[in-house]
Formats: C-alpha cells, sequence, structure tokens
C-alpha cells in the first residue's frame, strides 16, 4: 500500500505491506485522514512528547528517528476483520474508530507509534471494540472531524460549563474552533472568541462565537458585558460577601447558611467565565491566570511542547481552577459521531482543503500558514 512515513522530520511516500488485522482487530480503506495539530508538533517534537510519555509509563511513542506512519484522525470503510473479532459489520461499510490498537498486551496510540501506523495512508487497523459503524450517507468529510470534535466535546464536558455562564475561547485554530462548535452545540449562549488572525477569527464567526475579538485591539476580557458575578477586585469580591451577609442578617429567621448554599449551587455568587486556552505555547496561562476574574475556570485545551511557568500564588488569590484535558471517553467519541451525523455539529468551516498522499509534506508546510488553513483532510485515493 502506500502511505506517508515520517523520519527525522522528513515526510515521504513509501511503499509498504498492507497490515494484516491481528485479534480483535479489523483492517479499514482509509477515505479519509485528518492532520491534526498534534501531528504537526510530533513531526518536530516527537521525542519530548515521547520522554513525557515514558513518565507516564507508556514507552512507545514515536520518536525522531523512527519511521512512522501518523494519522489518527480517520474514517473508511470495513476490508477485512482478523481473529476473534464479531464481524459487526459487512465488507464496505463505512465505519470511523478511536486511534488506539491492543496487540499481545500492549497499547499504542495509532499515529503516533512506530508500531500502530495510522491514517495517512491506503489502509489502517482498528480495534474491532472502538470502532462505530456511520450511517449511510454521511459525508467522510465531516466523519473525519469526529476525533478532533470528540476532544473538544470531552473538553467542555470537563468544564463544566452551564448554558448562562460565558465562554472564552483563546486561539482559534482547529481545537479551538472545534470547541466553538461544541460549546454551542452545548447550548453555551454566551462564546467569545478570541485571536490575532483575521481568519480564524472569521472562521471563529462561522463556527458560531457571538463575540470574535482581536487581541491586539481589544481585550477579550473586555470584549462581553461582564454579570455582576465576574469581579477582578479583590476588595470588591470581599465588600460582596459583607454586604450580602449584613442583608441576610438583618431579617431574623433568614436560614442566612441556606440561602447562600442555594445561591452558590445556583452560580449567583462570585464566579468568572470558563475559559478554553486553545494555543498551547509558553506565557498563556499566565496571562490567563494574570486576567481572569475571581473564580474562574481555566480549561487547557493547547498541547505546549515547552516548559512554563505561572504564579502559583496568583492563581490562589483569585480561587482559580485549572483543569487540563486529554483525549476523550468513548461514549463522547459516539456522541460527537451522532452529533456530526444528525446535523447538530456542522464542521465544514473547519474543512479548508484536501490533499492526496503526494501532497501531505506540502499540506504540513502550508499549516503553518493560520490566514491558509484550518484543517487539510487527505484522500488516499487521489
Amino acid at each position: 500500500m502506500k502511505a506517508v512515513s515520517v523520519h527525522e522530520g522528513e515526510l515521504t511516500v513509501v511503499d509498504l505491506p498492507t497490515p494484516e488485522p491481528g485479534p480483535g482487530q479489523v483492517l479499514v480503506a482509509v477515505t479519509r485522514s485528518g492532520i491534526c495539530g498534534s501531528d504537526l508538533h510530533a513531526r518536530v517534537h516527537a521525542d519530548a512528547s515521547a520522554d513525557v510519555a515514558v513518565e507516564v509509563d507508556y514507552d512507545r511513542f514515536m520518536r525522531r528517528a523512527h519511521h512512522v506512519v501518523m494519522g489518527h484522525e480517520f474514517t473508511g470503510t470495513v476490508v477485512a476483520y482478523g481473529p476473534k473479532c464479531r464481524k459487526r459489520w459487512p465488507v464496505g461499510t463505512p465505519v470511523v474508530a478511536l486511534p488506539v490498537l491492543k496487540r499481545d498486551g500492549q497499547v499504542d496510540m495509532t499515529g503516533l507509534s512506530e508500531q500502530a501506523p495510522g491514517g495517512y495512508a491506503e489502509y489502517v487497523l482498528a480495534q474491532e471494540a472502538m470502532t462505530f459503524e456511520v450511517p449511510a450517507g454521511a459525508d467522510p468529510d465531516q466523519v473525519a472531524m469526529t476525533e478532533p470534535l470528540a476532544v473538544a466535546h470531552h473538553a467542555v464536558n470537563r468544564s463544566e460549563i452551564r448554558k448562562r455562564e460565558v465562554a472564552l475561547v483563546i486561539g482559534c485554530g482547529p481545537i479551538g474552533l472545534a470547541v466553538i462548535l461544541m460549546l454551542k452545540a452545548a447550548g453555551v449562549r454566551t462564546v467569545v472568541a478570541s485571536d490575532y488572525s483575521p481568519g480564524r477569527r472569521a472562521l471563529a464567526q462561522r463556527c458560531g462565537a457571538d463575540i470574535v475579538v482581536d487581541p491586539a485591539v481589544q481585550s477579550p476580557w473586555e470584549a462581553y458585558s461582564r454579570p455582576a458575578t465576574h469581579l477582578s477586585s479583590a476588595p470588591d469580591y470581599f465588600g460582596q460577601g459583607i454586604d450580602a451577609m449584613r442583608m441576610l442578617r438583618r431579617v431574623r429567621g433568614v436560614p442566612w447558611k441556606r440561602v447562600m448554599k442555594v445561591a452558590e449551587r445556583a452560580g449567583q455568587t462570585p464566579r468568572g467565565p470558563v475559559v478554553f486556552e486553545c494555543v498551547g505555547v509558553p506565557g498563556v496561562i499566565e496571562d490567563l491566570v494574570t486576567h481572569a476574574p475571581i473564580r474562574s475556570r481555566i480549561i487547557v485545551v493547547g498541547v505546549c511542547m515547552e516548559p512554563d511557568t505561572f504564579r502559583p500564588t496568583m492563581a490562589v488569590n483569585k480561587e482559580l481552577d485549572l483543569r487540563f484535558v486529554f483525549c476523550y471517553q468513548p461514549h463522547e467519541f459516539h456522541e460527537t459521531l451522532e452529533m456530526i451525523t444528525d446535523g447538530r455539529v456542522d464542521p465544514t468551516p473547519l474543512h479548508t482543503g484536501t490533499v492526496g498522499l503526494d501532497g501531505v509534506a506540502q499540506a504540513f508546510d502550508d499549516l503553518a500558514d493560520p490566514e491558509r488553513h484550518a484543517k487539510i483532510l487527505i484522500d488516499p485515493t487521489r
């Protein structure tokens, strides 16, 4: 089969044997595969990522010296099954799968491990238990977005955002745009998107952002009508507490503790917006910690490949929540597929180009320009 292999940062079209499905695995003919920001990072920073993976007992992450077929966002059709499969779908059925493989007790990340070649190829292996049928007639260009949108779906779930809360999306690259799509699908009423790139700001609007900001011109923290619960001043925060206690204790018989607990559960006590960090470069977390209102929730979705610092004292003084997200659960992946195929989420704005296998190297270069592309898909049949 034809595939694109990366070695020492160089992407090359190569001929490889078509993989044989092992126990519990299915062979899939790739229809579309997406180029992910993680692939761009891994091409350059593979060794650093592998070193971190080793610290969580995963020693099979790709390194620069390896020959790796990347591609963990893919959809295709069933070709054949390995042993011990239930053979759930007829040959030719369109499917999408989580990018993980298990063989001989070892688990590999498809497209990010030398042992699990990914979707930059004519064929790819998937775990039958992690594979889902795609409804007939679904657009493969859209279905190929299931994996990145599942990351965004998980990030929104982890944020525990309520529909009436304000969401700030900092960075409108592919993952930031995906987060905007999933926030709107979740019914969040006010989504503020911030990016320096005019092209990405235009895409953010197409994805449903209610307010789009150029941070060189306007601060995203001042771009929306602040609710009374969004406080940045410590004296205002403490003063509001004093005023509330004075009012509640003025009336005899009022169960003030119970009232305050109800107000807290209803979101009526001081709390800031829910902020999604989708940039992934050093200094961004510190900037958010510095400028976020008191009791904001910061959800780190961007993958920063370098050491970074922030001031814990500032985060403590503001009682900020700092949450990091990684991947998704299988049910979130399937929910994302359902949202795409039933029309609740339209990922079309993310799709800015399609190439064949021989165009992958140039596509990596093109994706460095935020004004030209968001998500480039690979069609191995081109």
